[in-house]
């Protein structure tokens, strides 16, 4: 019974902590996407191969230095709390992202961005009238899989003070309190497969409009 009525007896400190725990995560996705997914798209219709290189060799930099210490490297620059654990986590989520903005944008069928302009659409009205709505199920896709993981990685900001479920799990082990432990473990669990769902959700969505569209213009344009 502990186990459950933990959920009563501390709910403001485990509500406190889900929502740091989502506020870091929601943070540092927010400003992954407005880099990456602009980045993704210059890097797919850009022609110098080495700006593509330089680019994904330093997102591939980040995703290797392990999680605690790309946390600590940013104690001695920013101090502790909420900002360095939002920009470390912010560095992880650059790379899957990008790597699926530029894949989505390579892989259009280039018999529709023909069809597009011999209807008479003009650069801008292909990129985002028709390019953005059919790569936004890839995009989405790498959004969903980077949500997930640093809804994961989030609980390790707790140790450089940025609270989150992860400041529970620490603290409960300090007391040995495991009821604590079992009822922040499961709820960053639970964020993570709830998230996943209803992005896969909007992802599916995406992905029958984005079919819809390129029908419509193969279909205008004969």
């Amino acid at each position: 019974m502990e186990y459950i009525y933990v959920f009563y007896e501390r709910q403001e400190d485990i509500m406190d902590a889900l929502m740091r725990h989502l506020l870091i995560t929601v943070l540092a996705i927010f400003f992954a996407c407005i880099l990456a997914i602009p980045l993704g798209i210059f890097l797919a219709k850009t022609s110098q191969n080495w700006i593509r290189s330089i680019i994904f060799t330093i997102t591939n930099i980040f995703q290797t230095v392990p999680s605690l210490a790309m946390l600590a490297i940013f104690i001695p620059i920013i101090g502790i709390g909420l900002k360095p654990a939002i920009i470390a986590l912010f560095l992880y989520s650059l790379l899957p992202i990008l790597r699926n903005t530029y894949a989505a944008f390579k892989s259009i069928d280039e018999g529709i961005v023909e069809s597009a302009k011999g209807m008479g659409y003009s650069s801008l009205q292909r990129l985002f009238q028709i390019e953005i709505l059919i790569a936004i199920p890839y995009i989405m896709s790498g959004i969903r899989l980077t949500t997930v993981y640093i809804i994961n990685w989030a609980t390790l900001a707790a140790f450089i003070g940025a609270g989150g479920l992860g400041q529970l799990i620490i603290g409960g082990m300090g007391v040995n309190n495991k009821p604590l432990i079992f009822a922040a473990a499961i709820l960053a669990m639970l964020l993570a497969l709830v998230t996943d769902f209803l992005l896969a959700r909007v992802e599916n969505l995406f992905s029958k409009k984005t079919n819809v569209k390129g029908s419509d213009i193969m279909e205008e344009s004969v």
